[in-house]
């Protein structure tokens, strides 16, 4: 039933035409893994790979994101992963905070369907989009953020984790805390 419901969702978001950037993009990539779950992780926006797959977070970071989830005894096909926005930035640019007011209904909506009770935050756009726009990362990174029966973690975009291997320890104590959660909840639903 979520399934479905999330398939007719992504087949009105490939109409979306609100702002330019589905111009300048291959493709819409709404999102992936299982809508059933949980657990909702949240990127900024797709990347050429994504773009041209279709598949949010594949390529080296998309890598990086399985070794981490498997070390914390999760898997691609537990979670639900999306962004922000929907549409590739043109040269990977953060997208504005317009594109991101004009893309929020559609992550709005995949939230309605799924009801996760955990949402993970891979990048600080992302919490600025979900949570405040004044946080700073040292706020907020590694944090629980409570909304009602959702439980919100930020942390570092598995990109990050590439371009600096010094942020992976706090990455993976993040992690260690999802799991925790993840398995808590598991335990009493």
């Amino acid at each position: 039933m979520l399934r479905k419901k999330m398939e007719e969702l992504e087949k009105s978001n490939l109409e979306c035409k609100k702002c330019n950037l589905r111009e300048g993009c291959s493709g819409v990539v709404f999102g992936g893994g299982n809508p059933e779950s949980f657990i909702m992780f949240v990127g900024e926006g797709p990347g050429q790979r994504e773009d041209e797959t279709g598949i949010p977070f594949v390529g080296k970071a998309g890598e990086m994101l399985n070794k981490i989830l498997e070390a914390v005894e999760l898997s691609r096909e537990q979670i639900y992963i999306t962004n922000i926005v929907k549409c590739r930035p043109p040269g990977n640019r953060t997208p504005t905070y317009e594109e991101m007011e004009i893309c929020l209904p559609w992550l709005r909506e995949q939230y309605k369907i799924m009801r996760p009770r955990i949402m993970v935050l891979l990048v600080l756009t992302a919490t600025h989009a979900i949570l405040d726009k004044k946080l700073k990362r040292v706020q907020c990174r590694g944090q629980w953020f409570e909304k009602g029966d959702l439980s919100i973690m930020p942390t570092y975009h598995p990109a990050a984790l590439l371009r600096n291997p010094s942020l992976k320890r706090a990455a993976w104590e993040d992690f260690k805390l999802i799991s925790q959660k993840a398995k808590i909840y598991l335990e009493n639903s």
